[in-house]
């Protein structure tokens, strides 16, 4: 094959738009690639709902039997069924063709090795990218086969063993699929739970009729919380395209950070295996810090970013981990990230507590509040960042570079970071208790910072 130049590789993925930076011929190199690279046996493959899925992941899938590998097709899933399918039956390796929130007309992959352990930019992905440029392949001692297997009743078990059902309570809650994959998982689940549940843009369509299935969006909030105060309900939670994040509103119609859920579910892993490590990242971190002392476990924490919060929690044994981004990690799911076991876990501590999601949260809320992340387009982001660190580093009580820098003192304290995968840069600041305090340190930081909003 001659060589070509692929350009939709990230940090943590491959994403590109269709068909000028990933297509056929892209998805099949990717697929010999992959196998050049990581030597697997046999791969479990799956795909989202978006129009190209299908098609790339054929292309891909004949890369791989090509390559000599077997291929244990998932079928059309999100991201997390691909983890488990590749960590429960024991395979060498994961691909999942995805492009999560991106934009109709874009396409990509994830891939993971045994036990679903990712393949990123520094173990491996910068790699295959360069073996499929380059088109120069082994020749295979055989062509692999392609199985169809049906992981979901596996899938749908594991996912309920993180709750006690019997003790769940017959709540009202919203389900905002965005026409993305979420909801074929939640009319799998709605037959065991007790719940009542009222379906918005609930069917898969990769033509996203009623936008990008994108939570942080704030115009995608209309509607799971107008459905929530119409029916009276008692949350609602909303995924991106592929599941593997998760977004609550409270009976109120509140959006929750993705902070406070953190904090939420730490303590219920502290409840249940006390002296447990949480792994959290470093943009928001006192709420974190102070529910895991409460809970008497040992806050671990790691850089933003998948690939790194995974190989934290595996160097540490960490039971959780939970980024503000709403991407949570599970000990007991090879410590990948799920959108699914979290809404779960959280109907579990409202239905034992008998608290509103309103009244979980809002306490954490007051004693820690916080501006939610800020992006920012500026022409020079660590000259940016060196300036701030300039600035406010001599007078702080502490400063820590695990991800960008951040800036601590005694009744406030920021982040400030670069993005992993997009040209921004990306403000968070907290205070202790004092709503007004961060709020005009929010103002002032973004003074200095300037830039356009991103």
């Amino acid at each position: 094959m001659k060589e070509i130049r692929i350009s939709g590789f990230k940090a943590y993925d491959l994403r590109g738009r269709i068909p000028s930076e990933l297509n056929e011929d892209v998805a099949y190199r990717v697929g010999r690639a992959y196998a050049e690279f990581v030597k697997p046996r046999k791969v479990i493959v799956g795909r989202d709902i978006r129009l190209s899925s299908e098609e790339l992941c054929a292309a891909l899938t004949q890369g791989l039997l090509d390559s000599g590998v077997d291929v244990y097709d998932v079928g059309l899933c999100g991201t997390e069924v691909v983890y488990f399918a590749t960590f429960a039956r024991e395979m060498d390796g994961g691909i999942m063709v995805t492009a999560s929130h991106n934009p109709p007309d874009y396409n990509g992959m994830k891939f993971v090795r045994e036990g679903s352990r990712p393949i990123s930019g520094d173990t491996g992905l910068q790699e295959i990218r360069a073996i499929a440029e380059a088109g120069r392949f082994s020749p295979p001692a055989r062509v692999g086969e392609r199985f169809a297997v049906d992981i979901m009743p596996e899938y749908v078990e594991h996912l309920l063993s993180y709750v006690d059902r019997a003790k769940l309570k017959p709540l009202r809650v919203v389900v905002h699929a965005g026409n993305g994959g979420a909801g074929l998982i939640v009319d799998k689940l709605e037959p065991f739970l007790p719940f009542e549940f009222v379906k918005v843009h609930h069917e898969a369509d990769g033509s996203f009729p009623n936008g990008v299935p994108n939570p942080m969006l704030v115009e995608n909030h209309r509607a799971p919380v107008e459905a929530l105060k119409r029916r009276g309900a008692d949350c609602a939670i909303s995924w991106d395209g592929d599941y593997d994040r998760c977004f609550l509103f409270d009976e109120h119609g509140g959006f929750i950070e993705g902070y406070y859920i953190v904090g939420l579910l730490a303590s219920v892993f502290l409840q249940r295996h006390p002296g447990s490590r949480i792994v959290h990242d470093p943009r928001l971190t006192w709420n974190t810090l102070d529910i895991v002392a409460q809970g008497r476990g040992e806050a671990v924490q790691s850089k933003s970013g998948h690939a790194f919060i995974k190989a934290k929690m595996r160097e540490v044994d960490g039971i959780y981990g939970g980024e503000m981004s709403a991407h949570h990690y599970f000990r007991d799911f090879a410590y990948c990230d799920s959108g699914m076991i979290p809404w779960l876990l959280v109907t579990q501590i409202m239905s034992d507590t008998g608290k509103t999601l309103s009244q979980l949260v809002g306490e954490r809320i007051r004693l820690f509040p916080a501006s939610g992340e800020i992006n920012r387009r500026v022409p020079d982001a660590p000259a940016t960042i060196a300036a701030i660190l300039a600035k406010y580093g001599p007078a702080a009580r502490s400063v820590d570079h695990t991800d960008g820098v951040s800036i601590e003192f005694d009744r406030w304290r920021f982040n400030l970071r670069s993005s992993n995968t997009e040209p921004l840069i990306r403000l968070n600041v907290e205070s202790r208790g004092d709503e007004a305090l961060m709020r005009e340190r929010t103002s002032e930081l973004l003074a200095l910072i300037g830039g356009e909003p991103g």
